[in-house]
């Protein structure tokens, strides 16, 4: 929630635009919705975040998951440079994540002896210029110690058996590991519990796409030969279909390649001798695996809702959205869910906002979730295309179009989820000339505190010293303004000029 201006006139309508926005949410709501809780179902990354991002905010979470302990699978295997950004608004920051990850910055796709294209992280724009390749099972950890942190422990062996919603608020039985069944009340419900979501199920939202007519292979295992620095990933486009090597850390990788379908209920694991096949037949030579740690095969499902919202329940990760593994962003983006839900829930249970902001949840996450379901399906597609004429063409085009140092930099910003945004957000007001449009991305400053960062979900105010800018603070203190007031005669955020106001919400990566 922004606006800038090159002049006097320009500031005072940017000022009129953050009175305007300011007042659409209702900046000063009563206080009457404070010590509201949230139960939270299903503690994977992304309900853990979620979790994390509600403590620090100051607002009681309960978090609840059926499982006996983390996984000890690597499942989901990178962090963004988006989603390291936001981690850096949390007590503790990325650093640790980075820490015990291993970087990759560059990719490439090759057809035989050919490469196809490559693509360099090294011109994004970010503190985090690479993926950052952690297994989900450390991802999980860090999460989970630092909510500990907080003071929350994940209740786990506890299942959610069933729930009943009301205007306000919802009901869940929780059977316990003794079998003991508790009826557990909360004001807010979030579903972060996976692909077969039982809150999905219970608000009736269709879990619309399809499931992909063929098999895939998945092994992470040690290889020695692989022809390329470690710190790169790569994309075999072979007549066969695909076959993808992501380095996890130095000697260990996870394969990936499609099969034709087995006909059986569940595709079957691979064996290490099969894997060992598959190298051969469309990885480069020399290359033997060995030591596998994980082996098993999936079917690739393209699935998402119509809406995150319904009434006091929320649906969050995969229990909204379900995509194939190419491009690696279905754990980032839900974490980046539960990260855009946390401070206007926030904001909405402490009162520092009217409850209608939270329709924005669903009308951003859904338009993002569309977004890489499709592109998504496009890499894989890409992939796994069989028509030999159809794979020339690939081919050609690909080469032509990774050629382009425009198409690189925009495949980088788009896997990196630099390019995420809010364009359409219903929070949005009117963009003016001369400056950043409402909807886009704040990029964080080295040796600044993010914006969202702290106790509580305040907007930030970034201003150029003017009556219009005071009158702004005066205006809605001592609510969701005031705590985050910064001033600078130099903006170091967006276009720079003689004055400038931004109204930003606490979200590091969006403007609105």
């Amino acid at each position: 929630m922004e606006a800038v201006g090159r002049s006097q006139t320009c500031q005072y309508q940017t000022f009129l635009l953050a009175v305007t926005i300011a007042e659409r949410l209702n900046l000063n709501s009563s206080s009457d919705a404070m010590n509201q809780n949230v139960l939270i179902v299903g503690a994977g990354p992304v309900g853990l975040t979620l979790a994390i991002e509600l403590v620090r905010y100051g607002v009681a979470a309960r978090i609840v998951e059926k499982a006996t302990q983390r996984t000890d699978k690597s499942k989901a295997l990178v962090l963004w440079s988006r989603t390291l950004e936001l981690l850096d608004r949390q007590p503790g920051g990325s650093a640790p994540f980075v820490e015990a990850g291993f970087k990759v910055d560059a990719v490439s796709i090759l057809a035989g002896k050919k490469q196809i294209g490559r693509v360099s992280m090294e011109a994004v724009d970010s503190p985090y210029p690479y993926a950052l390749m952690l297994p989900q099972s450390e991802t999980e950890r860090l999460l989970e110690e630092r909510l500990n942190a907080l003071g929350i422990r994940v209740e786990r062996d506890v299942e959610v058996t069933a729930i009943s919603l009301r205007a306000d608020g919802a009901e869940a039985i929780l059977r316990h590991a003794d079998g003991r069944e508790e009826k557990a009340v909360a004001d807010w419900l979030a579903g972060c519990d996976g692909a077969h979501s039982l809150v999905r199920h219970t608000v009736g939202a269709a879990f619309a796409g399809e499931t992909m007519d063929s098999d895939w292979m998945l092994a992470d295992v040690h290889m020695r030969g692989y022809p390329v620095p470690d710190t790169e990933a790569t994309v075999y486009w072979h007549t066969d279909g695909a076959f993808v090597i992501f380095p996890i850390s130095p000697g260990r990788y996870r394969l990936l390649a499609d099969l034709p379908p087995s006909g059986a209920a569940h595709p079957p694991a691979p064996s290490l001798e099969q894997v060992q096949a598959m190298i051969e037949r469309r990885g480069p030579p020399g290359m033997t695996a060995y030591d596998p740690i994980w082996l098993a095969g999936f079917r690739i499902n393209g699935r998402k809702v119509a809406s995150y919202r319904y009434g006091r329940a929320f649906l969050c990760g995969d229990a909204a959205h379900v995509h194939s593994p190419a491009g690696g962003q279905g754990m980032n983006t839900g974490m980046q869910d539960a990260f855009n839900l946390a401070w206007k829930l926030a904001a909405a249970a402490k009162g520092f906002c009217h409850e209608r902001l939270l329709d924005s949840y669903s009308a951003e996450r859904s338009e993002v979730g569309e977004h890489v379901l499709k592109d998504a399906q496009n890499l894989t597609v890409a992939g796994t295309v069989k028509n030999p004429v159809a794979q020339a063409i690939r081919n050609t085009v690909g080469h032509l179009m990774l050629g382009l140092a425009p198409v690189q930099h925009a495949m980088a910003d788009k896997m990196s989820e630099m390019s995420v945004g809010y364009p359409k957000s219903p929070l949005n007001g009117q963009a003016l000339s001369g400056g950043p449009k409402p909807g886009a991305r704040i990029a964080p400053i080295a040796g600044q505190t993010p914006v969202g960062s702290g106790t509580s979900p305040r907007f930030a105010l970034f201003a150029t010293s003017s009556p219009a800018a005071a009158g702004l603070i005066e205006r809605f203190s001592p609510c969701s303004i005031r705590a985050s007031v910064r001033r600078s005669d130099r903006m170091d955020y967006g276009w720079r000029g003689p004055t400038v106001t931004l109204l930003a919400r606490p979200r590091a990566e969006t403007r609105q």
